[in-house]
């Protein structure tokens, strides 16, 4: 089950008007983020502070005034996104937020562009889920106390979908192939005007489909309907390969993979036309085309 089914969000953010505060003896910006019920980033942004965020008695800030959602334990960005009808990648650019995009348990998030007269149906209606939402908020919150889990080389292991996961912090192995097949979809706009992120290569169903270099499983399911069975490797230095339209998904997320690792078998899942695997490199949240980083296929 997917973090974001397991774990629905309930929309509670509250509404803070713009306004100044003076900074009082003690006063932390977590402090003030809570008296006020603005973000700490979102204030720190707003004043220019930098990093470590130190604020003096008697200084005066500038409270942005918006709609802040309080992130609860377990919660994703997924999750928060789809309470409010609002696309993940508005609230990542409403919050300047950097990879790994890591949510922090207590941190006020700014929901952009949001109306309270809206019903859970329709905000249900305006939520679209795609390979970046996957790939930037599908991580559970992290609690200041919580470690996250480290990777496991087993495949029986079955990660809680509230636990948070430990990427890799550096790229360790190249990068390969998953199949080699003909590529029937190549990168960037197709002939209608749809632009592919990936390429898509027909193989045999059945066919091995192999890890493209060393990382850890990020996501195993079939959340977008049309890639079917869909697997995400996270690879470090901000990294992730993703696979599409699998019959049999032999991973599990949280487990640690090498490069030519079989992780799935090809297939024609999330109605594609023959059997094919869908791949994509990021860099990121940049799509990356696949043929300008590997040798001919």
């Amino acid at each position: 089950m997917a973090a974001w089914q397991a774990r629905p969000v309930a929309p509670s953010a509250e509404q803070v008007d713009p306004s100044t505060y003076v900074v009082r003896p003690g006063d932390t910006l977590s402090v003030i983020g809570d008296r006020t019920g603005a973000g700490s980033e979102a204030i720190a942004r707003a004043n220019g502070l930098a990093a470590p965020f130190i604020v003096r008695t008697g200084q005066r800030l500038s409270i942005p005034g918006g709609r802040y959602h309080r992130v609860a334990a377990g919660q994703t960005g997924i999750a928060i996104s789809r309470a409010y009808g609002v696309d993940w990648s508005r609230i990542i650019a409403a919050n300047d937020l950097r990879e790994p995009y890591t949510l922090r348990v207590g941190m006020r998030v700014l929901i952009p562009g949001t109306s309270s007269r809206s019903t859970a149906a329709e905000r249900a209606a305006a939520f679209t889920l795609d390979i970046d939402d996957l790939v930037t908020g599908s991580e559970p919150a992290l609690a200041a106390n919580q470690r996250p889990a480290r990777p496991s080389t087993s495949s029986a292991r079955i990660l809680a979908p509230t636990q948070a996961l430990a990427p890799p912090a550096r790229l360790t192995s190249g990068f390969d192939w998953p199949v080699h097949g003909r590529i029937v979809t190549r990168f960037g706009p197709g002939a209608s005007g749809e632009r592919y992120n990936g390429v898509k290569i027909a193989v045999p169903r059945g066919t091995p489909v192999l890890a493209a270099a060393d990382g850890v499983v990020a996501y195993a399911g079939g959340g977008i309907p049309q890639l079917g069975d869909v697997i995400i490797i996270r690879h470090g230095d901000g990294w992730a390969t993703v696979y599409g339209h699998a019959s049999k998904l032999l991973v599990q997320r949280g487990q640690a993979v090498r490069r030519g690792q079989t992780i799935a078998m090809s297939g024609d899942s999330g109605g594609a036309p023959r059997p094919e695997v869908h791949f994509e490199m990021r860099k990121g949240r940049t799509p990356i085309d696949p043929q300008r980083q590997l040798p001919a296929i």
